[in-house]
Formats: structure tokens, C-alpha cells, sequence
């Protein structure tokens, strides 16, 4: 579906202000399509005469007569009339007219949204033809409101010149609303907002009474009312509960005054306000539960990380004591292990939520490698492309140690003591549900009949147990070819002119079932 600047700049000749006035119009329009119980939607003129819908919204508090989105849909010829008499006059104009798909005629009130000296569009409400049912006061106090509203759209008042705060954030009017008069004393208070009130201990009728003369916090209506604009405000009222509210001015004209202060707040005076009230206790409960999950748990891979460097210092120490070059190398294999595990530990205990960016551990790993793995004969050099994206912490183990025995093992047996040095690239490449990593050497190359499952290597077991069984990913080392190599920027060519290099190529899931 198209946006709005994109149908403003395809179909009409508005000025990038006058969208920009269109688009604060739809930011704020939820609130007026729940006052009015009834679809919105956004006409806006194009050359030929033609109106073209540019945005739609629903209402929360009533039910919808479109199912269909006429977002990029024209005007019928029951609809012209109506639009471009509101347009041409400046003035609300009501009718009846005919929509696609609908057996009954349908209601507008075709609104002009005026910006500036002129009017640029218009706002109509759609709904089915008014009943006999007498409305309740919540229903005639809602529509009251919307037609104050339509006013200040009608005169270029609203939307106001700016937008203040983060309205998508906002209460909603079915959280609860509270309408203020110009003394900003209270004139009617909806069922839910008399809750969050009784939620707060004001048990008495607030009618006709200034809020903060009933302990009421009024910050946001204080200075809706000083500044002319929304005010958002969240704060805690009565010590344990918090309320997010939002409090909106109707502005009212003054010796026929009808455009926006230049300063950029409303000019004319405000002749009353709309305090929207939403009780988030529970919501910041919440969130401050997560937050202190969030800090015991990577305050817990910090502590396995210490604990795990600790096991590695130790068994150092007891290499020392070896006199076995089988055993030192045993335990020189367990340490490198364990530092890895560490690593992932460490890089889990700095990051947010249960992800971790992949790219922060291949990092320090190479490193690592590299200076387990360097001899003057044999210098290493590891590089990484790509960045794999953010993984399942756990995945992100598993995955880790995988890393280094292919890294231990492609220098080993790749590379000969004298060899002159050893380069070996990672490339990391995130897909749609998994990652990919490819591990490439330009080494002595594997054997083209070489099978995995029958590697009798620990380093080799390791990973293909981790690959298969815990990852419940798949695996494949085979001979790299000449285009792999140049790809990754290694050495297609042995002395000799043979074939070299080897390819690990690996991938695993990463969207948890």
C-alpha cells in the first residue's frame, strides 16, 4: 500500500509543508475516528478533478463499514460533489452517497483541512445513516468532541504546527477520557478514566472540579493549557500506581483569526482539553521484571565467564607439573576449549535479551587462535567477512567451540611447520532462518574422497557431534575450489600448479522452534 507522501508526490502538486500538514492530520486521526465512532478517510484533490484516497483509518471504539482498503482508490460520482463542494466553500457539507460493495447508502461528512490561507484536502467521516436510538451521554460528549476538533481542522488549528511527543505512544480513548473546560475544571469523566481515578483513591465526582484540587497530578494540563499544544506525560500518582496521559487543548479563534501562531504554537485561546488516561502500572511492572531479569542474567554469564577462567588457570598450573607430551597437549586442547566457552560467556554478559551479535565473539576468537596457533616457522594470519547477524545465545556455545577446532584443525593439518605461514578467511552469511559459515584455507587441501563421519579425529568428532546433533545443522570439508579461494581472497595456486585448498562448509538454524 502506498504512503501518503508517495501518493501526495505522484498525484498532486501540495508543497512538501502542506504534506507535512497531512501527515501530523494522520498521526493524531486515531484519536478522532474513536470520538467519532466511524471510518476516516483522507481525499486529496488531483488536477483532472478527481479525488484520490490518501490514507484511512478505522475506529476502536465502533465498528467498521469498510472491510476493503480504499487507500489508492478514487472517488466515485456520488462522492465528487460532496468533496469539492467542502473544498471549494471551506465549510463542513453532509450527505448521503453510494459506496462499491456496500447495499446501503452510506454517510459522509465531507470536512476541508485547511493549511495556511486555503484549504489542501478533505477529512470525511463514513458511517451508516444516523438511527432513532437516542445516544447516551458518552456518545453525545464523544461526538461534542469531534466536532470541536472539526472545527479546528476546518479553521487550519489542528493538526497543530508540531508535533509534540510520540502520539502512537499515547493513551487511546478507550483507556479512558476526561474533558476539561476553559478553567480547565472537569465537565465529564468516561467510565474507564472514573476507574483510574477511583485506582488512585479520588472516590468523589470530579465534575466540576479542578483535577489537582483532588490530589490529582495536573502537570500535562498545566502546560497543555500555558503552551497550546499536546502535552504526554507519564508519572506515578498515589506511590504505586503509574499513569500515562495526554492531554490535548481545543483552541478556538479569536476576531476570525484561523491560521497557526508562527511561533509555533496555536494561536487564539484554549477553550478547553481532552486528558486521555491510561493506568501502565502492570506495563512497568513488567518492565522493570524484564530489566532485572535482563541484568541477573548476564550478571550470570559473568560470573560463568570468571568461573571458567579460573578452571583454565588452574589447569595451566597442572600442565606445568606434566612430564607427558600427550598429556600437556590433552590439557592444552581442554584450555582452549574452555576459553572459548568463556568468550561467549563474556560478550553474552554485555549484550541485551537472549541474542547475541555473532560477530562479537568471531572477533575475539581469531585472536585467540592466532595466538594459540603462531610459531616463528609457521606465522597465522585469520580474517573474517560478513558479520552473521544476531544468533540465539544458545546457539552461540555450540556454535563457538564448532569455530575453533575447525580454525585448530585447518592450520594443523593445512599448514606444515616451515610452510611459511597460514591464512585462513571466515565468512559469515546470514539467511532467512539460519547462518551460514564457511571456513577456507589455502593450505594442503583434503583428500577429494575425504568423508567426515568416518574422521576419527577428537577435533573432527567434536564438531561433527555439535553440527549434527546439538546445532541440528548439516556439515560438508571438501577440496576448495580455485574460484572459492579468489572469492575469499586466498591463493588459487599450489608451486606446482595443483589444486590447493580446503573448504568447510557449515549451517545451522537460528529461528528456535
Amino acid at each position: 500500500m502506498a504512503s501518503l507522501v508517495e501518493l501526495a508526490r505522484g498525484h498532486t502538486q501540495l508543497s512538501r509543508d502542506e504534506v507535512g500538514h497531512l501527515n501530523r492530520l494522520i498521526a493524531e486521526w486515531g484519536m478522532l475516528a474513536d470520538f467519532c465512532f466511524s471510518d476516516l478517510l483522507l481525499y486529496v484533490p488531483v488536477e483532472d478533478g478527481r479525488w484520490l484516497v490518501a490514507a484511512q483509518i478505522r475506529p476502536a471504539t465502533g465498528q467498521t463499514i469498510y472491510e476493503t482498503d480504499w487507500v489508492g482508490s478514487w472517488a466515485n460520482e456520488t462522492e465528487t460533489p460532496l468533496l469539492g463542494g467542502a473544498f471549494d466553500s471551506g465549510a463542513v457539507v453532509s450527505g448521503e452517497v453510494h459506496v462499491e460493495g456496500l447495499t446501503d447508502p452510506t454517510t459522509m461528512v465531507a470536512i476541508p483541512v485547511r493549511c495556511g490561507e486555503r484549504p489542501i484536502a478533505v477529512l470525511t467521516r463514513e458511517g451508516a445513516p444516523s438511527s432513532a436510538r437516542r445516544q447516551g451521554e458518552l456518545e453525545r460528549t464523544y461526538n461534542e468532541i469531534f466536532d470541536r476538533f472539526t472545527e479546528m481542522i476546518v479553521s487550519g488549528r489542528f493538526p497543530f504546527p508540531q508535533r509534540v511527543g510520540d502520539s502512537s505512544a499515547a493513551p487511546r480513548v478507550g483507556d479512558g477520557v476526561i474533558v476539561l473546560d476553559a478553567d480547565a475544571k472537569v465537565r465529564y469523566v468516561s467510565p474507564n478514566a472514573n476507574s483510574a481515578l477511583h485506582r488512585v483513591g479520588i472516590q468523589s465526582s470530579a465534575v466540576g472540579m479542578r483535577l489537582a484540587e483532588l490530589g490529582f497530578y495536573d502537570g500535562p494540563i498545566r502546560q497543555a493549557y500555558e503552551r497550546g499544544l499536546p502535552v504526554i506525560e507519564e508519572f506515578e500518582q498515589g506511590g504505586d500506581l503509574t499513569l500515562l496521559c495526554r492531554c490535548v487543548p481545543i483552541v478556538a479563534g479569536e476576531s476570525g483569526d484561523g491560521a497557526p501562531g508562527a511561533s509555533g504554537t496555536s494561536s487564539g485561546r484554549v477553550a478547553g482539553a481532552v486528558l486521555l488516561v491510561r493506568d501502565v502500572t502492570e506495563l512497568r511492572k513488567r518492565d522493570r521484571l524484564l530489566m532485572s531479569k535482563d541484568a541477573t542474567i548476564r550478571e550470570i554469564h559473568h560470573r560463568v565467564k570468571n568461573n571458567l577462567q579460573t578452571i583454565s588457570s588452574l589447569l595451566r598450573l597442572q600442565a606445568r607439573r606434566l612430564t607427558s607430551p600427550e598429556a600437556k597437549a590433552a590439557v592444552s586442547e581442554s584450555v582452549r576449549r574452555i576459553r572459548t566457552i568463556a568468550l561467549v560467556h563474556e560478550s553474552l554478559s554485555r549484550e541485551p535479551g537472549d541474542d547475541v551479535t555473532f560477530i562479537e565473539i568471531v572477533r575475539p576468537l581469531l585472536r585467540l587462535a592466532e595466538e594459540g596457533l603462531q610459531s616463528p616457522d609457521r606465522p597465522v594470519e585469520f580474517t573474517v567477512q560478513g558479520d552473521g547477524g544476531r544468533i540465539p545465545a544458545s546457539i552461540a556455545t555450540p556454535l563457538s567451540v564448532v569455530l575453533t577446532e575447525l580454525l585448530q584443525n585447518a592450520v594443523d593439518h593445512g599448514f606444515a611447520e616451515g610452510s611459511g605461514g597460514a591464512r585462513v578467511v571466515v565468512r559469515l552469511i546470514a539467511e532467512d532462518s539460519s547462518l551460514r559459515v564457511q571456513v577456507i584455507d589455502d593450505g594442503a587441501g583434503v583428500d577429494r574422497d575425504f568423508d567426515l563421519d568416518s574422521a576419527t579425529g577428537l577435533g573432527l568428532s567434536i564438531v561433527r557431534t555439535l553440527v549434527t546433533t546439538e546445532l541440528n545443522g548439516r556439515i560438508e570439508i571438501r577440496p576448495a575450489t580455485a574460484e572459492e579461494l579468489a572469492t575469499a581472497g586466498l591463493s588459487t595456486m599450489l608451486p606446482d600448479g595443483g589444486d590447493t585448498g580446503t573448504m568447510v562448509d557449515l549451517s545451522v538454524p537460528t529461528k528456535l522452534e
